[in-house]
């Protein structure tokens, strides 16, 4: 009998590794480690020397650029997906972005250009993934995002990140309508804080970080691999069922008021 996460051949599309300690990479981690086959992005020639020694003990198969700012560089990725693969299983959408004086900032002051890159960065480029992903996904598949519980609850220093958050979720609850008759299965995977470069971002991140620690139900922060746990899961048959989710991996911080 098979493993119940099995993803033996399974081709997966990797968008957010920023370096080995990324919840992206986390993630790759464990789709190989069921059998995934799997491509994996970089945001430019800079970032490159960071994910490649994450690609190549992983075993991924090949890498491209992918800033989603620069306008072509999206749709050249799934170009490059059709014409190495010829179609995609599952996708995972772990980027996002909002300039520092606006994250540093009070969400009533934030411009609207910084709120507008925000949103097209953390948000309207997982809706433009999936619509370049749904022609790929002939036999089903599964599209991924990461969010984060700021999104509904007021959590000090998230700040313009919060609304862009919920309007991932919500996306995502959309996404999964739309495509849910094509058998494409949508979810949010929500993370409680990580320390993660991407998180170093936030002011005053360590004392959220602190602070979790001894509030959560287990008394225990969760890890990169935990979320490429649930991950791995949800892209695979036996979450065949499940879609349009945002599903917590947090020690249960969802739970306090």
């Amino acid at each position: 009998m098979r493993p119940l996460v099995d993803l033996e051949g399974k081709r997966g599309l990797i968008v957010g590794i920023a370096n080995q300690n990324s919840i992206a990479a986390g993630c790759a981690e464990a789709f190989a480690h069921c059998g995934a086959r799997l491509a994996a992005t970089y945001l430019n020639d800079k970032a490159e020397r960071w994910v490649e020694p994450v690609a190549d003990r992983l075993g991924v198969e090949w890498t491209a650029p992918c800033d989603v700012r620069v306008p072509g560089q999206t749709e050249a990725l799934f170009d490059r997906v059709r014409t190495e693969w010829g179609g995609l299983d599952f996708l995972l959408h772990s980027i996002a972005f909002a300039p520092r004086e606006e994250l540093h900032g009070r969400v009533v002051d934030c411009s609207a250009e910084g709120f507008a890159l925000a949103m097209d960065v953390s948000c309207h480029s997982f809706l433009r993934m999936a619509k370049l992903a749904e022609p790929l996904m002939n036999d089903g598949g599964c599209l991924l995002c990461v969010t984060f519980y700021g999104s509904e609850r007021v959590v000090a220093h998230y700040n313009l990140m919060g609304p862009v958050k919920a309007a991932l979720e919500s996306a995502t609850r959309y996404i999964a309508a739309e495509l849910g008759p094509r058998n494409i299965r949508v979810h949010a995977i929500s993370p409680g804080p990580i320390a993660t470069r991407a998180a170093s971002g936030i002011d005053r991140f360590d004392e959220l970080l602190e602070r979790a620690a001894s509030l959560v139900p287990t008394r225990e922060l969760v890890d990169i691999a935990d979320v490429g746990a649930l991950a791995a899961f949800l892209v695979s048959d036996a979450a065949r069922r499940i879609t349009g989710t945002v599903i917590p991996v947090d020690s249960g911080q969802h739970l306090l008021a």
